[in-house]
């Protein structure tokens, strides 16, 4: 393959990706946003909805205390949720931090143990049935998911509600960021899960692709039964969140929205290291040859090869120094691409300074999107001190 070649395919891929990014800008500005004003006016009771809030937490003594706090002081009325905490055989001390935190709020916080329920009987996906298992005993007639490492706004649950009633829809994917603690590699998840997030809100709210993250999102219970539930997609280790997603846009097209509110958003905590941080990604890139929407599917094929392309460009030109040039040229197109992408995305959550670090961070993304990528597909991970494949 002769070096101009690979240079032109490049250069295509750049274009596409250049005019991608700018339809996901257009469209994450025209997403509408929910009135904060209204959100605890409603008129009546009968206009609040009562939510189910769903945690699955494996050895999350750690950080599991926070995430129930955090929920317990919001302002939604308390008698209109409950939290149900599904231990996933942890090792550590989250059992017994559960069980206090039920009896300190009865009736409000409950808590489901596999271990009671499954005898350790090997699946592979535990965060699946566990959420299956909760939905089975919830009192809510919504869903919400969260993860045990998370922490939620005070006005959470009220913007949802808002939500549902201004639009009538059936699931709602809703914004996450991570938390910064000033590490490279905090920074650079940090900056990596910005541009998924500008993702996710264009796709969905430009009805393009389903899309969204368990952190946080919601939909109707009686919408989850309508589905079958996880089934047809149970035997997968990822994908409780787009997957479900996807199978409910399907049944009922339209039936997705996203909520546009910073006063939603939920936060999270990013890897500790490069080895957990990578682990996580090929969790996620594992999903990629399960999705059935061909529109996802063509962007995934579409960001890897230029990733590929470009680490090529660059192993080629270290035997040809004069190719360096057009890697670094054509790497600069991409880096203000993605750049003028995420500004708005960036000023949303209120992340525009780790800006700062895009450019230095572009070569290291290349490599892990390609490592990733490729490991996603054909490799085997560690996730909670399991082997999935």
């Amino acid at each position: 393959m002769k070096s101009s070649f690979l240079i032109a395919f490049t250069l295509i891929l750049l274009v596409l990706y250049g005019v991608l990014l700018l339809i996901y800008r257009q469209l994450w500005q025209k997403l509408p946003s929910i009135d904060k004003g209204q959100t605890d006016k409603l008129p009546s009771k009968s206009q609040y909805t009562r939510f189910s809030i769903i945690i699955p937490a494996r050895n999350e003594a750690r950080n599991i205390g926070n995430c129930l706090e955090s929920i317990l002081k919001g302002d939604y009325p308390p008698e209109l949720y409950e939290v149900i905490v599904v231990d996933d055989f942890s090792e550590d001390a989250t059992l017994e931090i559960l069980h206090e935190f039920q009896r300190s709020h009865p009736g409000q916080v409950k808590v489901i143990e596999l271990r009671t329920l499954m005898q350790d009987r090997p699946i592979n996906s535990y965060k699946k049935k566990a959420i299956e298992l909760a939905i089975a005993q919830a009192t809510g007639n919504w869903i919400v998911t969260t993860d045990a490492d998370c922490k939620v706004p005070e006005g959470w649950l009220h913007y949802y509600n808002q939500y549902i009633l201004q639009t009538a829809k059936r699931f709602i994917a809703a914004p996450v960021k991570f938390e910064d603690n000033g590490s490279f590699v905090s920074k650079f998840q940090c900056l990596d899960f910005l541009s998924l997030q500008g993702v996710t809100g264009a796709a969905v709210g430009g009805r393009m692709m389903s899309m969204c993250n368990g952190a946080n999102l919601a939909y109707e219970k009686a919408f989850f039964y309508e589905v079958e539930g996880f089934s047809g997609i149970d035997r997968l280790a990822s994908g409780d969140d787009m997957f479900l997603m996807g199978k409910m846009q399907a049944k009922q097209p339209g039936s997705t929205g996203y909520l546009f509110a910073r006063e939603a958003v939920v936060t999270t905590l990013p890897m500790a290291d490069w080895a957990s941080f990578l682990h996580q990604r090929i969790r996620w890139a594992s999903k990629a040859g399960s999705y059935k929407d061909w529109k996802i599917k063509a962007v995934l094929l579409l960001v890897y090869l230029l990733n590929l392309s470009l680490v090529v460009l660059f192993i080629w030109g270290i035997f040809q120094p004069a190719l360096l040039l057009s890697w670094l040229v054509l790497l600069l197109f991409k880096f203000f691409a993605e750049l003028f992408f995420l500004w708005p995305v960036a000023g949303f959550f209120n992340e525009r300074n780790l800006l700062a670090w895009f450019l230095v961070m572009q070569p290291v993304h290349l490599l892990y999107t390609v490592v990733a990528g490729w490991l996603g597909l054909f490799g085997k991970y560690q996730w909670k001190g399991r082997q999935v494949r």
